[in-house]
């Protein structure tokens, strides 16, 4: 056996494996999902800024959007998470290293109703959060 016959039978053999499978009936289809990662929020506490908190966000999509409407408003859905961040501040109350997950998922679920259309982001999950900086709550 050459080289080259050797070399089409391995490539056959690794083509008709799983990689041309066609995906089976029994895996249900996941809804799309965007990833928001390293938005920075503030956490501010008495009109002064206390800490920063980095979110990592997945946005999961509703029914029947497009990714591309989503990923090409991501700018702008950024922009309006911080603004947003800046007017009413996501603060938990006892803990200055974590953002109100709750009050951040409304608030960008409505930028999104606003900025992509009704229903465009059905649910928004917090990855994860890291502090800039670990801080005590203080009395004001």
């Amino acid at each position: 056996m050459n080289r080259r016959s050797l070399i089409l039978a391995v490539a056959g053999a690794a083509l008709s494996g799983p990689a041309l499978a066609s995906p089976s009936a029994e895996t249900p289809a996941q809804p799309a999902s965007f990833n928001l990662t390293g938005v920075g929020l503030p956490i501010i506490v008495g009109g002064r800024v206390r800490n920063y908190v980095f979110a990592e966000l997945k946005l999961h999509l509703g029914e029947g959007q497009a990714l591309d409407a989503v990923r090409a408003k991501e700018p702008y859905l950024r922009d309006a998470l911080v603004r947003a961040g800046h007017r009413t501040p996501f603060v938990l109350t006892d803990d200055w290293n974590q953002l109100d997950t709750a009050a951040l998922s409304a608030s960008l679920i409505r930028a999104a109703d606003s900025l992509i259309g009704k229903g465009a982001i059905a649910r928004v999950e917090v990855v994860s959060q890291a502090a800039r900086r670990r801080t005590t709550v203080r009395p004001v």
